[in-house]
């Protein structure tokens, strides 16, 4: 299968190793959506430090679609400028940086005026949670996934990754939790998937053939009636059909996370390290049925358990997420033959900081 530092090529983009800086919201842009020095210096760090390909947190493409504060956007060309400055320093270190793009649907932030939108009406907690997309609001929503697309690809950036992972809109849609519609747009899993594959058709389209465009997908929800691995697997075959050039693969979501934990996963059996990945049989699965390159992301925190993902053809790119938090060089120093795990405990303490307006980092000495 190859090692994790061989040099590799996804539609044209080449790759110095096979590690990805998998999305992660940092809470270091501006209140609406621009870039800062230190976001800036936060992505630099990343490419210093020897990751492969960075994924930048979600950037949303409607001011209604923002999911948290001091999240980047990307609705308007103002935006564009404010990312090309970054892309640009990321590219000086020597690093290659990919824009993710989302909407957040039941889970965006909501001003006293505004109602979320989602697949569904849904209500809890005495109030409703989201109202049920119109279906011309649906096709304008692809075309504001578009439009972020081609002004990311505008900026500079080497790739794009559509959000359709954790519960946010896209991932909604495909979720039979969250959409019971009976029209195009529900029903079954090619029609509640009808609205991801639009949207990459649309950016394809609008980026050409020669740009990579890049998914995450939950592998499951880990909910009673909601989207399971066969679902997962249907879906990853559409976007095979429909010219995705790799594919991430995550799982969970907020409703999880209330009722149970956002990542089950994690009680699954480990090995004597502790830390098995835990989307290691969806991986398999996915790997016998599906020839998109695969980026696995989810408990790594071994060096060991990175170069087994490659070696034993389990995934094709090894994801990560707070380790990178905790220890941006990691990937530099597992290359100079430092192989000791990530210090990362995984107790998700990195993001109190950034509710709190600091940004995203580990608190743990």
């Amino acid at each position: 299968m190859g090692g994790l530092f061989d040099v590799t090529k996804i539609n044209g983009m080449i790759l110095q190793n096979r590690f990805v800086r998998s999305a992660t919201w940092e809470g270091l842009a501006t209140v609406d959506g621009y870039v800062t020095e230190r976001l800036t210096d936060f992505m630099v760090n990343l490419a210093k430090g020897g990751v492969g390909l960075i994924i930048t947190g979600h950037a949303y493409i409607v001011p209604e679609g923002i999911a948290a504060p001091n999240q980047l956007g990307l609705y308007s060309d103002r935006h564009m400028m404010s990312l090309k400055g970054m892309i640009e320093r990321v590219h000086d270190a020597g690093g290659k940086i990919g824009v993710q793009i989302s909407h957040g649907g039941r889970y965006a932030l909501k001003s006293a005026d505004s109602v979320r939108l989602g697949p569904s009406t849904m209500e809890g907690r005495g109030e409703v949670q989201c109202r049920a997309m119109e279906v011309a609001e649906i096709v304008d929503v692809v075309t504001k996934f578009k439009e972020a697309a081609g002004r990311a690809k505008a900026a500079g950036a080497d790739a794009v990754q559509i959000h359709a992972a954790h519960g946010y809109l896209l991932s909604q849609f495909l979720s039979p939790y969250f959409n019971r519609r009976e029209d195009e747009y529900g029903r079954d899993v090619k029609g509640r998937a009808k609205i991801l594959i639009d949207v990459v058709r649309a950016i394809r389209k609008e980026v050409g053939e020669g740009f990579p465009i890049l998914v995450k997908l939950n592998s499951q929800d880990y909910l009673e009636g909601g989207y399971t691995v066969e679902d997962m697997l249907e879906v990853a075959s559409m976007l095979e059909e429909a010219s995705t050039d790799a594919i991430e693969l995550s799982g969970g979501n907020h409703v999880a996370g209330v009722y149970g934990e956002f990542f089950p996963a994690r009680k699954r059996t480990k090995d004597k390290s502790g830390n098995t990945p835990y989307y290691l049989e969806e991986a398999k699965r996915y790997k016998s049925r599906i020839s998109v390159p695969l980026m696995l992301v989810g408990g790594i925190r071994s060096f060991d358990w990175a170069e087994r993902l490659i070696s034993e053809g389990i995934s094709d790119y090894v994801s990560l997420s707070r380790p990178l938090i905790r220890e941006p060089g990691l990937i530099k120093r597992w290359a100079s033959g430092d192989r000791e795990d990530s210090g990362c405990i995984s107790d998700n303490g990195c993001f109190r900081p950034a509710l709190e307006g600091e940004g995203v980092r580990c608190v743990v000495p």
